[in-house]
Formats: C-alpha cells, structure tokens, sequence
C-alpha cells in the first residue's frame, strides 16, 4: 500500500519544485521610441522567457535597445490567438525584433 502512494507523492513534490515552465508561444505588444528626430512605433515580439507582462518589459528592452529603440510600454502578453488582430497595425515591426 505504501508504494501505491509514494510514486504519485513524489511525481507531486517534482512537479513542484521544478522551474517556471516557459510559454513556447507568448508574445507581447508594446510601443517604442527614439529621439533626434523622434519617431514611435508600436510593435509585436514573440517572448522565449516567462510568459508575464513584468519580464516581457526587461526582454523586449533588451531586444529593441541595439536598434536604438526605448521601450515606453508593454501594452500585454498574449498567445498565438492574439497575433492576426495585431499584424495589421504593427507593420513592419511586427516580429521583427
């Protein structure tokens, strides 16, 4: 009876303690800027960390910044449902970065 019990324990305390599991299809809408001259964009990226508005903010900042952009807000995360109905209105900075 004991090891009846014991294999679902264990797949539990395992389940438990492994790491945050990562969205394999998260993306996030945000806009951006630069300065002299300034110009905005509003883009869509697809996240390979943590499917969470707060970690898309570092991620997407990272990204963009050697293309001399500045992130100014994540607008959200989203799944794969949410990609056709943004495609239209980030252009060219849709998936690009």
């Amino acid at each position: 009876m004991k090891q009846h019990l014991l294999i679902p324990v264990l797949a539990a305390v395992l389940l438990a303690l492994s790491p945050p599991a990562y969205a394999a299809d998260c993306y996030a809408d945000y806009k951006a800027k630069q300065d002299n001259p300034l110009r905005l964009h509003y883009g869509v990226i697809q996240l390979s960390g943590t499917c969470k508005k707060k970690a898309a903010r570092n991620e997407i900042q990272a990204r963009i910044a050697p293309g001399g952009w500045t992130l100014l807000n994540v607008l959200s995360v989203f799944g794969p449902e949410g990609l056709q109905k943004r495609k239209a209105n980030a252009g060219s900075y849709y998936l690009r970065f």
